[in-house]
């Protein structure tokens, strides 16, 4: 037999096949030195601790005597990386269109029907943002139907049900109720849509501002007799409130007491309960049975049904759910009125701010009282009103306290 230079055999490979069947250049048997004995003949009786007909490596060699390279066991690995970077890429795609699109979705929804430039003699701003929040009984596309499931009555125009303000900032948010039968004073001011200047000072309740002469002069009358300057204005009226609550699937309240009352329909027992729509109004709307002092005791139901309604909506389980979050945006917000410079961004700060009164991260109060006033009124305590104001505007924690 001929021997190639270094000991190979022409006939036979190291593993002692014929070189025809394997196909492959001879190679030393030992694979590591070339030494004497490693290039023996086959069955010469050199044992090199493999079994007969076992296959090491599984690769054609390349550099390193039967193993695969280093790169052929790497490969599978390097092909899955481009795949899973691929997917995650897409599903980060996915959620950024979803959310750019509902957040201008949403905005499209918005009634920014309110112009707060117009607004007369404006105190200066202070720290952190005001908010007033306004519950009209407006009867806005309701039906006949509606009006009586909802006992609304049919009263033409619009008048003010519940009136709040709302301040966010570093001291915590604080939420503030004003009777709307308090006794206040409306400055003169320019009608909104007629331009016609009233120059008398008028002293009567709180909500005939708004009868007068809507939002507008409802926020003139506010900041002329608190001292606060109003950021943004928020209302909604009985259609768009019984709504949203149910979009949301109805919202728990602990009712402490049996309440019957056939003015607002309201019909409760004492306990947990979840109330729908239809229950919500005529539970935020009664001012008779159970509220023990009328106007003040509403607010105060007022104030802790809104609180738990915003910390029902601002849940995973509503924002993240698109079968929950469209019907509850779709029914609040088109029912919703805000002034022109009201933002998503605004509008969410305001019911997270809500949510944290609800959880007892803030303040939640009626406007000191100090007394009746003319016609069943109420007269505000004006230096706690003074001592209110100005911790709101210097954004401290509030430390003044309501007796009622």
């Amino acid at each position: 037999m001929n021997e190639w230079p270094g000991g190979w055999n022409d006939a036979h490979d190291r593993y002692g096949s014929p070189r025809a069947q394997r196909g492959a250049a001879p190679q030393p048997r030992g694979g590591y030195g070339g030494g004497p004995g490693y290039y023996d003949e086959p069955g010469a009786g050199y044992d090199s601790g493999y079994s007969d007909g076992r296959v090491y490596g599984g690769g054609s060699g390349g550099g390193y005597d039967g193993y695969a390279p280093y790169d052929d066991y790497d490969q599978p690995r390097r092909r899955r990386g481009p795949r899973f970077k691929t997917v995650v890429i897409s599903l980060v795609v996915i959620v950024l269109a979803w959310a750019v699109g509902t957040y201008f979705w949403a905005d499209s929804k918005l009634r920014r029907e309110v112009d707060l430039s117009i607004v007369e003699d404006r105190p200066e701003a202070g720290e952190g943002t005001n908010y007033l929040i306004v519950g009209s009984d407006s009867r806005e596309g309701l039906s006949a139907q509606e009006k009586q499931d909802l006992h609304t009555g049919s009263a033409a125009g619009k008048r003010t049900d519940s009136m709040m303000i709302l301040h966010v900032g570093s001291g915590g948010p604080t939420l503030v109720s004003l009777p709307r039968d308090s006794w206040v004073e409306i400055p003169p001011f320019t009608g909104s849509k007629s331009g016609k200047h009233y120059d008398n000072t008028q002293n009567t309740k709180l909500n005939a501002a708004y009868a007068q002469d809507g939002a507008p002069l409802l926020v003139r009358t506010v900041e002329h007799n608190t001292g606060l300057k109003i950021d943004h204005y928020a209302e909604i009226g009985f259609g768009g409130f019984a709504k949203i609550v149910d979009a949301v699937g109805g919202v728990e309240m602990n009712i402490p007491q049996d309440i019957k009352d056939k003015n607002s329909g309201a019909d409760f027992k004492k306990g947990k309960q979840v109330l729908d729509g239809k229950q919500a109004l005529s539970f935020v709307r009664n001012r008779h049975a159970g509220t023990g002092d009328s106007d003040l005791g509403r607010t105060k139901n007022q104030q802790k049904f809104l609180a738990a309604l915003a910390n029902q909506t601002a849940t995973p389980g509503t924002v993240l759910n698109p079968f929950r979050l469209y019907p509850t945006l779709g029914a609040g917000l088109d029912t919703l009125v805000v002034d022109e410079d009201m933002s998503l961004w605004n509008l969410g700060s305001m019911f997270l701010a809500m949510k944290d009164v609800n959880s007892g991260e803030g303040t939640r109060m009626n406007m000191p009282i100090s007394g009746t006033a003319p016609a069943g009124s109420l007269q505000w305590d004006k230096a706690k009103v003074q001592q209110l104001t100005q911790q709101l505007k210097n954004d401290q924690q509030v430390t003044v306290t309501s007796d009622r």
